[in-house]
């Protein structure tokens, strides 16, 4: 677990991390390099959650021995889904990370819902639904190593 203090905002308390995945961990459906090192290096504080529609079919390939779980979820209403799914593990102790339309509505409702802007780009749904956007995937563990840049950027 992470605790997050943000002025004017409260605790945050995260437990879970939800991450799309093609757009957001993943470039044309490969794990970008670096994500594989930093879900390990905070394994034992955080639980990973990939959930996605694997629409290149490579995400059980691609996740092999890293310590998370992976939902596939099919084609129709697929931002309900991502939404049933943080709900069902607790949006107040939830980050979420994404970048496709789909996104929007687990963004939206998690504690924090951060939304990245890669070369795959970014659907502006879930860039208005978001607390936050980052430029890079692996940017998103620089506030799991460093806390305050997240209360830095959040506080009101």
């Amino acid at each position: 677990m992470i605790h997050i203090h943000i002025p004017g905002v409260g605790e945050k308390h995260i437990s879970h991390v939800v991450f799309d995945y093609n757009g957001t961990i993943a470039k044309d459906g490969i794990l970008i390099p670096g994500v594989r090192e930093e879900m390990a290096a905070f394994s034992d504080r955080l639980s990973f959650h990939v959930i996605t529609a694997d629409t290149f079919g490579f995400v059980q390939k691609e996740l092999s021995g890293i310590h998370c779980s992976i939902t596939i979820i099919p084609e129709k209403d697929q931002a309900e889904a991502k939404l049933a799914f943080v709900r069902r593990l607790g949006p107040d102790q939830t980050l979420c990370v994404g970048n496709g339309a789909n996104d929007w509505l687990m963004l939206k409702e998690a504690a924090i819902g951060i939304a990245v802007l890669q070369e795959e780009g970014l659907a502006v749904t879930s860039l208005l639904a978001a607390d936050l956007l980052v430029k890079n995937v692996l940017d998103v563990f620089g506030f799991f190593r460093t806390p305050d840049r997240l209360r830095a950027s959040l506080r009101t």
